[in-house]
């Protein structure tokens, strides 16, 4: 079910021109929509950003890969925030069943949400950590870039594989 979510909202996915830069998440949604069984979505992490860099030499300057590199974190950026409203409301839902019952499980919802946002920090503090690696050069961002999008990646599978497929 999560697979056919995260392809709706990929699919619905426009091109973008960023700084001048053209990206698409084409290459992306087509790794989603051919994704074996099992396979993790996070393994179609960065495919759309390594042909925006190819593409008009865009790879070859910081803004460029600046660019492509951002375009990919918007697509799995989004994809993580519709596959965590979708885990949201399933625990939710699980939430008031259990209470139905009168069970005294620990609610999953509040639980979820203490984990998202403990996530954000661990990846927002091991992108920062992944910047110092560049000594303030110009490869830092686009290093920052790299990492937000394969930890969002990550994420977004993470969350989906814990919701159901």
């Amino acid at each position: 079910m999560i697979r056919a979510l995260a392809l709706g909202l990929a699919l619905s996915a426009a091109p973008a021109l960023a700084q001048g830069i053209l990206y698409s998440d084409a290459q992306t949604r087509s790794c989603l929509d051919e994704l074996p069984v099992g396979a993790a979505l996070s393994d179609c992490a960065g495919l759309s950003s390594a042909i925006c860099m190819q593409a008009n030499d865009a790879g070859h300057t910081t803004v460029g890969m600046g660019g492509c590199l951002d375009g990919e974190l918007t697509f799995w950026d989004a994809l993580l925030n519709e596959t965590y409203q979708a885990v949201l409301q399933d625990a939710r839902q699980m939430d008031a069943e259990m209470r139905e019952l009168g069970s005294a499980a620990p609610a999953q919802a509040p639980a979820l949400v203490a984990m998202q946002r403990a996530w954000i920090t661990f990846r927002d503090e091991a992108c920062a950590y992944e910047r110092t690696k560049w000594g303030g050069g110009t490869g830092g961002g686009p290093a920052t870039l790299q990492c937000l999008m394969e930890l969002t990646a990550d994420q977004t599978d993470r969350l989906s594989r814990q919701w159901g497929e």
